[in-house]
């Protein structure tokens, strides 16, 4: 196989099916992609019943290139990371990993397009983030929920509006931003740094006011992240938590018992804003984000120093938020229900709490006049 054919397989790939989102190479199978959120088989000329070890390894390496740092990574860690380029037509994020002696690929599907508030329909709160001038702003959720999408759209807004300088650290680089009113620079480990903690000490030298780290993986960088969001920067970044509750959580646990205590004070000055969310089945096809806000008020501030407790949780203080622009997500996904974007399974299959979400059902069914209950036939005697 050479550059041409691994090229053809790749655009045939894209163009099979609408919304295509990644491509799977795996040993074993045909080419597949998935689209709104199914594995699809892809066929090509010759065919491909099932993919050789040999189809895949020539795929992968063809991908690397002969970048040492790359087969250094794949051999010692057993996977690498790397960005991809088809001509002018598309970009990827690629992860190339070991499996059984075999070597498999996935690749993302990279937007060229900067995503926009406005197009993503976020919430509009989403706006105000952009003008905080200090502090932390997290976007949490599952491996390709879009969490790079909306800090993308989040920096696209100060590309816009701000003149201020804004590093970024991302692995790879995804949404390559143009110069605007802002001044960007965008670095990609492995080629501008080794890691994130690295990364992110360098930055703090280069006299951004805003900084991407594309994941706090670490205690390492998020200390580091907590100094530079306590001396006057905005730091935006992501974490792999389901909801704001875990995310506190999450980060306490990047420290040790003693630690605890000093870090939530840190948290308590340094957290502005936390976004999670989760991509669900759309009605007619396609998928539809749903969302979790909370961000900083007395309550959450007392909820981050002394923990939660049985009778006041993070849920219960976002859920009393919304004068704020705070939502749980059990909230929004009433609000996509009742717009007619969500089936009934859907929402209670992504939601957070059953017995909420069964109550919230149950007064927009009450409210359309529909039956509540599948049980007939009740009636007094």
């Amino acid at each position: 196989m050479k550059q041409p054919e691994i090229d053809y397989w790749i655009t045939n790939m894209l163009e099979s099916y609408a919304n295509v989102s990644d491509l799977n190479i795996t040993v074993g199978k045909s080419l597949q992609v998935e689209a709104s959120g199914r594995l699809m088989p892809v066929a090509v000329t010759p065919p491909v019943a099932e993919l050789t070890p040999f189809q895949a390894e020539t795929f992968a390496l063809n991908l690397i290139g002969g970048d040492k740092r790359l087969l250094h990574d794949l051999t010692t860690f057993g996977s690498c990371d790397l960005s991809y380029w088809l001509g002018r037509r598309a970009r990827f994020r690629v992860n190339i990993f070991s499996q059984q002696a075999n070597y498999s690929v996935v690749l993302r599907k990279l937007e060229t397009t900067i995503p926009t508030i406005q197009s993503l329909n976020l919430p509009e709160v989403t706006n105000k983030m952009a003008y905080e001038l200090n502090g932390f702003v997290l976007v949490t959720g599952a491996t390709g929920s879009g969490k790079s999408t909306t800090l993308a759209a989040i920096l696209n807004k100060i590309n816009e509006e701000k003149s201020v300088h804004v590093v970024t650290l991302e692995d790879p680089v995804e949404f390559v931003h143009p110069q605007k009113t802002a001044t960007f620079n965008q670095r990609e480990m492995g080629n501008d740094f080794d890691n994130f903690a690295n990364g992110l000490r360098a930055a703090l030298r280069q006299a951004p006011k805003v900084i991407l780290v594309g994941e706090m993986r670490d205690r390492e960088t998020m200390e580091i992240g907590l100094g530079a969001a306590e001396t006057g920067h905005l730091v935006l970044s992501t974490l792999h938590t389901v909801d704001s509750g875990q995310t506190i959580n999450r980060i306490l646990g990047m420290f040790e018992q003693e630690e605890q205590p000093q870090i939530r004070n840190r948290l308590v000055d340094t957290i502005r804003w936390i976004v999670c969310q989760r991509l669900m089945p759309k009605v007619g096809g396609g998928r539809v984000a749903a969302f979790e806000i909370l961000c900083t008020n007395l309550r959450v501030k007392d909820l981050i120093i002394n923990g939660e407790t049985e009778d006041k949780t993070f849920y219960d203080v976002v859920e009393a938020g919304s004068p704020q622009g705070m939502h749980t997500f059990d909230q929004y996904i009433l609000q996509l229900y009742e717009q007619g974007l969500i089936t009934e399974e859907t929402a209670m299959g992504y939601c957070s709490r059953r017995s909420a979400m069964n109550r919230g059902l149950d007064r927009i069914k009450a409210a359309r006049g529909e039956a509540t209950s599948h049980i007939k036939g009740l009636k007094m005697e």
